[in-house]
């Protein structure tokens, strides 16, 4: 007997993962048996990066280690800059980094390989590369030249130092490193299954992470904190939030940053980054976007029962620390790589190819006329 239809596969266990779990119940999110709010608290994002690409925290020789590995593996190829300087001034970050990671995979010194060692190596070159190829990437399109990373800054400080050569306010680090930890891994998001559907049939790691970002690129997923940011800017002010959601309800259109599949009493995460933007937006004397967004969610909260999902607070935060909106989906890449490839790596442990049945409802019993018969 044929397993019931669900749209979009949703209630439906599609696999068995030891990386994350998503309690709906409890709202809760947990990486390798660590809590969040844990993790948030104690770790850097490189330690949280370490833990799902390795199964457990860092020790001390283990994470100077991984972040001496990281810093040696920070450069990529004058290939791929080459390759960026040829894209058109408005191409859309996300279809860049997509190439320029297809283009990694040519010249990885692992392709050849795909053992476990070498999928791990892989994991960790992208991880390091993925902030250079976003920053700089974006450089080139805008017109400017790309910076060498200074190797002497941890992952999130090089990050800030990229875009604008300066060292960022330790709390924009802070703050940063949390939304960082939150986007690393949720389970099995429509581009890590994608990810693992890819390498299912014994694809290479690149190959997933590409399946994966062109996932991430759409509105629906990753692209949500960029339309977040595009409402509130719109919105402009507090005494206008009221009336524009309505509007925007009354003509059925999407608010993006609220609602999520997993959760129906909010998204954990979102409460965790909301925290954070409003004290980045109380240090900077400017709390515009925290009062928007509050009038945002009660009249969500009290006109469809939805609660801001983690894009939302993620994306006027961003906003307060002056990163390019048409950067916030690629630093969604930059934290999602390391559950990415702890997926593609898990696939592979103990594979079979993913090939779902669909039910067909077209016509049937349809017989075929000669070409001449056909008018």
């Amino acid at each position: 007997m044929a397993t019931p239809y669900s749209p979009g596969l949703e209630g439906v266990t599609a696999g068995i993962s030891a990386i994350s779990e998503v309690d709906a119940e409890r709202n809760a999110l947990i990486y390798r048996g660590y809590d969040i709010h844990d993790l948030v608290e104690h770790c850097t994002f490189e330690e949280v990066a370490y833990l799902l690409l390795y199964g457990e925290l860092p020790t001390t020789r283990e994470y100077a280690a991984f972040r001496q590995t990281v810093v040696e593996n920070r450069n990529v190829p004058e290939a791929v800059l080459a390759l960026y300087r040829q894209f058109p001034p408005d191409t859309h970050p996300m279809d860049a980094l997509r190439a320029a990671v297809a283009l990694l995979a040519i010249l990885d010194p692992d392709r050849h390989d795909h053992s476990h060692e070498a999928n791990r190596r892989k994991a960790v070159r992208l991880f390091a590369q993925m902030p250079v190829l976003v920053v700089n990437g974006y450089r080139i399109l805008q017109g400017q030249e790309p910076i060498t990373p200074d190797p002497e800054r941890d992952h999130n400080a090089s990050f800030f130092y990229l875009l604008t050569g300066q060292s960022p306010p330790d709390l924009f680090l802070r703050v940063f490193n949390v939304t960082q930890i939150l986007y690393a891994e949720h389970g099995f998001n429509a581009s890590t299954f994608a990810a693992r559907v890819t390498v299912s049939t014994l694809s290479d790691l690149h190959s997933g992470v590409v399946s994966a970002i062109g996932t991430l690129k759409g509105p629906l997923h990753g692209g949500a904190n960029e339309a977040a940011m595009a409402m509130l800017l719109e919105i402009g002010q507090a005494s206008r939030a009221a009336e524009w959601v309505h509007s925007a309800l009354a003509q059925k259109r999407k608010i993006m940053g609220f609602g999520h599949r997993e959760y129906k009493r909010g998204d954990e995460r979102a409460r965790i980054v909301k925290r954070y933007a409003t004290e980045l937006g109380e240090a900077l004397g400017d709390t515009r976007w925290a009062e928007i967004s509050q009038v945002v969610e009660d009249v969500m909260l009290q006109t469809r029962r939805l609660y801001p999902n983690l894009d939302f607070p993620v994306a006027s935060a961003y906003y307060l620390m002056g990163i390019p909106v048409p950067l916030y989906t690629p630093i969604f890449v930059m934290s999602r790589i390391t559950g990415w490839c702890a997926h593609i790596m898990e696939q592979l442990e103990n594979n079979r190819i993913i090939r779902p049945h669909s039910e067909y409802n077209g016509p049937r019993g349809r017989k075929v006329l000669p070409l001449a018969s056909r008018t």
